[in-house]
């Protein structure tokens, strides 16, 4: 059963989501919160596996309560997904760097958010291809010069490689066809990168990628826009 706090200022808003994910089988609402402060209270509370989580809320935002839960040792388990009607570059790149492991627009379809809430409970990332070309551009205007993580040196050349498809916002999918490998040697890969650089899903693995200089924003856009790569979620 997976459970999902929502976290959202507009009472018509959250109920409107508490409604869809109570009729959908293996799925509960944990809680609902009304600012940004009530909703880190209340997943150190319950340990929700989703927070689905609005940018703008009184007391506290949700980009700072993202910021909270994700580095909280007891949440570990926790992910959080962005939800916004406002498709800015800044929100993108702010959420995925406070941690969260997904951002959806509110005017999303009910599949839609409800296959997103199981990627993200699943411990995967939703990344889709034109949010990760508009992090790619971000990084690249605004390098953070954050220091590369020492375990970098445990990558293998096929995992540096992999590195940098990941980076250009590739799938497993297509990182196994760029690499004439299977999705399932890519998985792996991709499985152990995470582990080796201590991140705890794709998208906290894309943004260390940029933030730190691992990958270049120029040779990676190449490489994505040469895979032409699809709409779905990135699968870990």
């Amino acid at each position: 059963m997976i459970r999902v706090v929502i976290a959202d200022d507009q009472a018509a808003v959250w109920a409107g989501f508490a409604a869809l994910i109570a009729a959908e089988d293996g799925m509960q609402v944990a809680g609902e919160a009304a600012d940004g402060r009530e909703a880190v209270d209340l997943a150190r509370r319950v340990l929700p596996h989703v927070v689905l989580m609005d940018i703008r809320m009184p007391r506290l935002d949700g980009l700072e309560a993202t910021r909270l839960i994700c580095t909280d040792p007891a949440l570990t388990t926790t992910r959080v997904l962005v939800l916004t009607t406002f498709d800015l570059d800044e929100y993108v790149y702010a959420a995925l760097r406070s941690g969260a492991s997904g951002f959806l627009l509110k005017d999303a379809g009910p599949a839609e958010l409800l296959q997103a809430i199981r990627v993200i409970a699943a411990g995967e990332a939703l990344l889709a291809p034109s949010i990760t070309k508009r992090l790619i551009a971000e990084f690249a205007a605004r390098p953070d010069g954050r220091q590369a993580p020492s375990e970098l040196r445990y990558l293998t050349e096929r995992e540096h490689e992999v590195l940098r498809l990941v980076a250009a916002g590739l799938s497993n999918e297509e990182i196994a066809a760029r690499l004439v490998i299977s999705r399932l040697t890519a998985k792996t890969h991709v499985s152990r990168i995470l582990r080796k650089l201590g991140c705890r899903d794709r998208a906290q693995l894309v943004t260390l990628a940029y933030e730190t200089g691992l990958v270049t924003p120029r040779a990676d856009t190449r490489a994505e826009h040469q895979a032409a790569p699809s709409a779905s979620p990135q699968n870990q």
